[in-house]
């Protein structure tokens, strides 16, 4: 039977699971959430870099992001900062829609699918 890697598992979730070289991590938010949406985006993209690196990937090895934004009048600046996020012609798969957030005060919240 194949190895499920959950890392920092809680009661209702893990920060990321691994299984046969995939990735997937949580919807991942600011950890400042007094920052303006491109601070919470760059929080967000760094944070995801680090979960990435530690399952042994990163940003260039991406298959599938979802991306939730509390004001999709933000769009223009969370697609900014992910491009200078992503390597070029790196893109994976996306879908990016408004969301109502757990906490008000969050603006943004990225998921992805990653492979080693």
């Amino acid at each position: 039977m194949s190895k499920i890697i959950r890392t920092s598992p809680s009661a209702i979730f893990s920060k990321a699971v691994e299984f046969h070289h995939f990735i997937f991590t949580q919807g991942m938010t600011a950890s400042d959430l007094s920052l303006d949406i491109a601070g919470q985006s760059k929080s967000v993209l760094t944070q995801l870099d680090a979960l990435l690196e530690e399952h042994g990937t990163d940003n260039t090895r991406l298959l599938q992001a979802q991306v939730w934004l509390k004001n999709i009048a933000d769009k223009d600046i969370f697609n900014k900062i992910w491009e200078e996020w992503l390597p070029k012609g790196e893109a994976p798969a996306r879908a990016c829609v408004q969301a109502e957030m757990v906490d008000p005060r969050m603006l943004v919240e990225v998921m992805l699918i990653a492979t080693k």
